[in-house]
């Protein structure tokens, strides 16, 4: 599948600021750019830094005040892993790589050691394989109604699991607190989304399982095959698509995804999708 997709942020500066954008799509094996344009306006200075793990792309912008313009916009060959979801199982942490390990501790937004009682209780008994997240998955979607600010940058999944209201972020956060607390190692994902309406930056999740990380997306909004990563981190204090230093107010904000693979758009699967290795 190719996609077009892209954004446009427009700013208004009051003071010399920096702004960090995580808005370009990562490419890997199962994602390559073909194409790609970021334009800045006015001209000012830019450094870009590409985390060697992860592939995140950070943009560092420093900006006098005035207005402020970021478009990006790139065209992308996508080729998911997939497979059927019976026989992925769960792996112990003694038999995890070392460099998934990390993805077992609770952090900033993933409490998973105030959710570890209630997580128990819920899944614990269940099979300990695929079907284990999909039912973490299932539970959300059941019982966290998808609101739109409903939340702000504070709030957490021990928030969204009290409070039963949240948006896509938040229903990555609590997807992966539940997955560590029953040691499955689980990393927060942003990206642009095919056919989310309206259209904005969608957060999602990953866990890994048997040999290799496999995508979940509790809100159901779009298909997963229509994916087009951004960044992956522990959760979105590591992957936010503008983090800002300084007196800055967003005036505009606007994404496209559009699939130009006619007779191949994303449909919904339930099939398991895989994305990096």
């Amino acid at each position: 599948m190719k996609f077009n997709l892209g954004c446009q942020l427009n700013y208004e500066i009051y003071s010399d600021s920096t702004l960090i954008f995580n808005i370009a799509v990562c490419n890997n094996r199962f994602q390559q750019i073909l194409q790609e344009d970021l334009h800045i306006a006015p001209d000012v200075d830019i450094d870009e830094y590409i985390s060697p793990e992860l592939e995140n792309r950070y943009i560092r912008v420093n900006s006098p005040p005035g207005n402020l313009e970021v478009s990006y916009q790139a065209t992308v060959e996508f080729k998911p892993f997939e497979e059927h979801p019976q026989d992925i199982p769960e792996v112990p942490p003694a038999k995890l790589p070392l460099d998934v390990l990390p993805y077992l501790y609770p952090s900033r937004y993933c409490e998973s050691d105030r959710l570890m009682r209630f997580a128990q209780t819920e899944f614990g008994d269940l099979v300990p394989d695929y079907s284990r997240v999909t039912a973490m998955c299932n539970w959300i979607y059941e019982n966290v109604t998808y609101l739109s600010g409903s939340t702000n940058a504070h709030t957490s999944a021990f928030d969204t699991a009290t409070e039963r209201a949240g948006v896509c972020r938040d229903f990555a956060h609590l997807g992966i607190a539940f997955c560590r607390s029953l040691n499955i190692p689980a990393r927060f994902v942003t990206g642009y989304a095919y056919d989310l309406q309206p259209p904005d930056f969608h957060a999602y999740f990953e866990a890994y399982l048997g040999d290799r990380w496999y995508l979940f997306d509790a809100t159901r909004l779009v298909p997963r095959t229509g994916l087009i990563r951004i960044g992956t981190g522990r959760d979105a204090a590591d992957v936010s698509f503008a983090t800002i230093f300084g007196s800055v107010f967003m005036s505009k904000m606007e994404l496209f995804v559009d699939c130009i693979s006619p007779g191949e758009c994303p449909i919904y699967t339930e099939e398991a999708i895989a994305f990096l290795e």
